[in-house]
């Protein structure tokens, strides 16, 4: 790489547009400008300087501010788009199979291609992931190609600078030094009462506060950084965990993707607003849209495997810990929280028949069935036996003359049964369903008759694990630093020289804020009896306008 020797001797990386010693401009286009480009103070950067071997194209690319905001596009349309159909997590099946052919039948052709494309677990999805990591390159890439040299040449800016470049600043002036040696100190004394720092060299001042304001987006970057990386954690095992069980009282059952921990409903308690206790606004609200749940919680036993059980061994289980589950109160044990989400009322749990006779009305005896685990065979004593020959939870109909279920939850029971009695030794088949029993080989001179159900509550709850939140929090916390440091906070400058006129030269620069830089300038101006400044932009921006005006 050819460096670019300035006409002071400075030797200036290949790229560089401001010589790093005097400030001469050193490109053609840079002479051409009225105004100095100060955003990296002319430093040169590696993507506009390298473009040669694979790495440096990599680098160019990812170092493209067009190609960051590109990425940040695309994945907000992806998130919205994942937003037209609910996440896998919503969907009240598990398995890759399951989760297909649920798309397919709730959503039909589109619902397929949506879980095919990976948009139903959008978050977890590699290309997702990978546009995150490609967003996280980016950012670190563009930061160091800028914050890199910028650095370097904040940390070692000269006081004195060539002609041009003070020329080529916004607040410009240039005229008689009145107060002749003492124009400098009362300068700098006035200064250091703005709070600068200021510093003195051979005729030349330059006053500086509010650098750390430059880095303001890089700390953003910062912050973003750590952010994209809780959330590419989250897809890797131990990091995080959101699954969803199905508790029933009285039911226990293996805690989903927590090994050796089992949860038991002692008691689903569901308590409402009484519309009689309550204010006249809320009395009408209940009255409205009927009753309001206050509380609804779940007490449960958590119980540990013991450490030389077999992995799913149920019966030398430890108790660990009652509580008492509710919305916002968690249970937590180690890493785990399990949360009360949802609940269902009065699920069907045991239902209860007699067998009697059509005709007489005799009773040969009664039995009950177990909707979770039905038993196959049932002895009513004195001759007479019930054999479940099928069991149909949620009966939707007969297709080809089967009876079909649309799922494993006993929502809609239904029984196809052989009863056996001493009158009838070969046996009598039907089938049997709420408010509907078929005979399929005539009529039977028994009838299994239903008496009564039992029911209980579910417990609709979350479990989660989140090793990341932290790792979020403080990138949230870091990005919220950087932005008020960028946004409240800037960098001015100001430089005053003697030249070898005798005269005196004031340029003066900011990041932002140029209302605030003249403020103080004038300040200064009037203390020091410095020559009058002009902005150099409005003058320009003014002309412009001028030129409009005759033109038109």
């Amino acid at each position: 790489m050819n460096n670019i020797i300035c006409a002071c001797g400075h030797e200036n990386p290949e790229g560089t547009v401001l010589c790093g010693n005097c400030g001469r401009p050193l490109t053609t286009e840079a002479k051409k400008q009225k105004l100095a480009d100060m955003r990296y103070e002319g430093t040169a950067r590696r993507s506009q300087t390298y473009n040669k071997s694979i790495i440096d194209k990599v680098w160019n690319f990812f170092s493209s501010v067009k190609v960051g905001i590109s990425l940040i596009i695309i994945i907000l349309v992806a998130a919205a788009i994942g937003t037209i159909l609910p996440q896998v997590l919503f969907v009240p099946v598990r398995g890759a199979a399951e989760i297909a052919a649920y798309y397919e039948r709730v959503y039909g052709s589109f619902g397929s291609i949506y879980n095919w494309l990976g948009l139903s677990d959008l978050y977890g999805s590699w290309w997702f992931q990978t546009l995150i990591g490609m967003l996280g390159i980016s950012i670190i890439v563009a930061s160091l190609d800028r914050v890199v040299p910028l650095y370097k040449s904040l940390k070692k800016q000269r006081t004195r600078r060539h002609g041009s470049f003070m020329k080529s600043q916004r607040l410009f002036a240039q005229g008689e030094n009145i107060l002749g040696e003492d124009t400098l100190s009362i300068s700098e004394e006035k200064l250091k009462d703005l709070r600068y720092k200021v510093k003195r060299e051979k005729g030349a001042l330059l006053a500086e506060k509010g650098r750390f304001a430059r880095w303001g987006p890089y700390v953003n970057h910062v912050g973003l950084i750590i952010f994209l990386l809780g959330v590419m954690l989250r897809t890797l095992p131990g990091f995080y965990m959101d699954e969803t069980m199905w508790l029933r009282e009285g039911e226990t059952l293996a805690i989903p993707e927590v090994p050796g921990f089992y949860l038991e409903s002692k008691e689903f308690i569901l308590e409402t607003y009484d519309k009689e206790q309550t204010d006249e606004v809320f009395g009408e609200a209940i009255e409205r849209v009927g009753t309001i749940a206050s509380n609804f919680q779940t007490d449960v036993v958590l119980y540990k495997n013991s450490e030389d059980a077999l992995p799913g061994q149920t019966t030398d289980l430890i108790e660990v810990k009652k509580e008492s589950i509710q919305v916002n109160k968690p249970l937590k044990f180690e890493d785990y929280a399990i949360y009360q989400m949802d609940f269902r009322l009065d699920e069907l749990s045991t239902m209860h028949f007699n067998l009697s006779n059509k005709a007489t009305g005799e009773s040969l005896g009664d039995l009950s069935i177990n909707l979770d685990k039905p038993e196959p065979f049932y002895d009513l004593g004195n001759g007479a036996t019930v054999e479940l020959k099928g069991y149909y939870p949620d009966f939707s109909g007969f297709e080809n003359g089967e009876p079909q279920t649309k799922s494993p939850v006993p929502n809609n029971p239904a029984f196809l049964v052989e009863m056996i009695t001493p009158e009838t030794p070969k046996g009598e088949t039907s089938f049997v369903a709420i408010k509907q029993t078929v005979e399929p080989f005539g009529d039977n001179n028994y009838k299994l008759e239903f008496q009564s159900v039992d029911t209980r509550d579910i417990s609709g709850l979350t479990i989660r694990k989140d090793k990341t939140l932290w790792i979020l929090a403080l990138g949230g916390v870091i990005f919220m630093i950087g932005v008020a440091q960028g946004s409240y906070f800037n960098h001015r400058r100001i430089w005053i020289h003697e030249n070898n006129d005798g005269q005196l030269v004031v340029a003066a620069h900011t990041n932002k804020n140029w209302f605030g830089i003249k403020k103080e300038l004038d300040q200064v101006t009037e203390t020091a009896q410095l020559p009058q400044y002009i902005d150099q932009q409005d003058a320009e921006d003014q002309e412009l306008k001028k030129d409009g005006e005759k033109s038109s």
